[in-house]
C-alpha cells in the first residue's frame, strides 16, 4: 500500500475490505511522505521492518527486484489525488498490478498514459468506484440490461454531503486541506472528489455514455480555493436525458448518493444510505421492493452478497467486492462469471474526461461534447 497513514481515512478502509475475504496479505508498504509515521503505521500493521520503505518508488523497485514468489503482486494506492499517476507508473513499470483509489489522475493526459502502460504490460488496473459493488446495484444494472424499464428516458443521480459546509481546511483538517487545494485535488473538488463516483454509477448501471454537458459549478463557502457544489446537464446516448448534481455544503446530509432511472416500461431508484433496497416503480404508480438475499435477484447480484436476507451489509462489503474480484482476476482459475466485474483503468480515464469537460462546460458557459473513447496500447497520445 502507498498512502494511508496516520489520520488517513480511506487506507483503512482499503485494508479492511481487502481482508475480508481472506484474499490478500498485505507485506509492505510506504504510507506517509513522513517515514517516522510510516515505520508507525507498518508496526501497528504488523510488517516486516524491512518492507517498510521511505519513498514509493523505492518501494517499487525494491519489490520489483525481488523473485517472483516473495515480490508483492499489487499494489493499493490511496493518496491524495495528485499522487496517483506517479505512483502508479512507477509500479506498472516494475510488472505490478494496481488497485487505485479515485478519481484516477488530475488531468486527462496522465489517465490516458496509465490506459497505454497497463494495457502494453498486460497488467491489471483497477479503480475503486466502489459503489458498483453493491449488490443492488448490480441487481439494477441487470435489470436495465435485460430491458426490464423498457428504453430508457431519463437519468437522475445525486450525491449530497455537508462535511464541507464551513472553511474546515481552514482550521487545519487533513482530509478537507488536500481535497480543495488544486495542486493536490485537481481542477474540481466536489466533482473529482464524489462527482466521479456518481458519473461512473450512471455509466455503470445503464450502460450509457455522456455525449454533451452543460455544467454549473460553484464555489458557496467563502474563501474555499475550488467548487464545493455543481448540476450538470447530460445528454446521454440515444438521446437519454441526465441530470447529475453533487455537493459538499449540503448542510446536514452525510453521504446522501441516490439513482433513479426510468424508462418507457417502468423506473428504478436506488440509495447509498439504505443500499440493500432496490424500489421498482411501474407505468401505473404501484411499487415493488427488492431486498438483498431475497431470493428473486440475478445471479451477478447472488454473487456478491455474502450474507443471508435480513443481515444488512454495506460500504466495506461493496468495497471488498471489487477487491475480491481483482484477487480472482490475478488467480490462475476464474471462479466465476463475475469476477472481472470491476472499474477499470479506463473507466477511471473516463471520469477523469468528465470531470474536465464539466469545468470546461462552466468556464464556457455552454453545451460542450463530451463523447470519449480511452486509448489502448500502441495508441497515439
Amino acid at each position: 500500500m502507498v498512502g494511508g497513514g496516520p489520520g488517513a481515512f480511506i487506507g483503512a478502509v482499503h485494508r479492511m475490505a481487502a481482508a475480508l475475504d481472506g484474499e490478500y496479505r498485505l507485506l509492505a508498504g510506504s504510507f506517509s511522505s513522513d517515514f517516522d509515521k510510516s515505520r508507525e503505521t507498518g508496526d501497528e500493521l504488523g510488517l516486516a521492518p524491512g518492507r517498510v520503505y521511505e519513498t514509493y518508488s523505492e518501494m517499487a523497485v525494491a519489490e520489483g527486484a525481488l523473485p517472483e514468489e516473495s515480490r508483492i503482486q499489487v499494489v493499493s494506492i490511496v493518496t491524495p489525488n495528485h499522487l496517483h499517476f506517479p505512483v502508479a507508473c512507477v509500479f506498472l513499470e516494475q510488472g505490478i498490478h494496481v488497485i487505485c483509489d479515485k478519481p484516477l489522475t488530475t488531468t486527462l493526459e496522465d489517465a490516458e498514459h496509465l490506459c497505454r502502460l497497463a494495457a502494453e504490460r498486460d497488467l491489471v488496473f483497477a479503480v475503486t468506484h466502489n459503489y458498483t459493488g453493491y449488490p443492488m446495484v448490480k441487481e439494477a444494472r441487470e435489470r436495465v440490461e435485460a430491458g426490464s424499464l423498457g428504453q430508457i428516458r431519463k437519468v437522475v443521480v445525486e450525491y449530497s454531503q455537508g462535511w464541507l459546509a464551513t472553511l474546515l481546511e481552514a482550521e487545519g483538517q487533513k482530509q478537507a486541506e488536500w481535497r480543495v487545494d488544486p495542486e493536490r485535488g485537481g481542477v474540481s473538488s466536489v466533482l473529482g472528489d464524489i462527482g466521479s463516483h456518481a458519473h461512473n454509477l450512471v455509466r455503470y448501471v445503464t450502460g450509457l455514455e455522456v455525449r454533451r454537458l452543460f455544467a454549473d459549478l460553484g464555489t458557496v463557502v467563502e474563501g474555499r480555493q475550488l467548487d464545493d457544489d455543481a448540476t450538470v446537464l447530460l445528454e446521454l446516448d440515444d438521446g437519454v436525458r441526465g441530470l447529475l448534481f453533487v455537493s459538499q455544503i449540503s448542510t446536514g446530509e452525510r453521504n446522501y448518493l441516490r439513482l433513479r432511472v426510468y424508462g418507457t416500461e417502468g423506473g428504478l431508484d436506488w440509495s447509498q444510505e439504505d443500499p440493500n433496497r432496490l424500489r421498482l416503480v411501474a407505468p401505473n404508480g404501484s411499487e415493488h421492493i427488492l431486498y438483498s438475499a431475497a431470493g428473486e435477484l440475478s445471479k451477478r447480484a447472488q454473487a456478491h452478497t455474502r450474507l443471508p436476507g435480513g443481515h444488512p451489509e454495506g460500504f466495506i462489503e461493496a468495497f471488498a467486492n471489487v477487491y475480491r474480484n481483482v484477487a480472482r482476476t490475478l488467480s490462475d482459475d476464474l471462479e466465476g462469471p463475475f469476477d472481472r466485474d470491476f472499474p477499470t483503468v479506463q473507466d477511471g480515464a473516463h471520469g477523469v474526461h468528465f470531470i474536465h469537460k464539466a469545468v470546461e462546460s462552466n468556464q464556457r458557459g455552454a453545451w460542450v461534447d463530451a463523447a470519449y473513447t480511452p486509448p489502448s496500447a500502441g495508441a497515439e497520445a
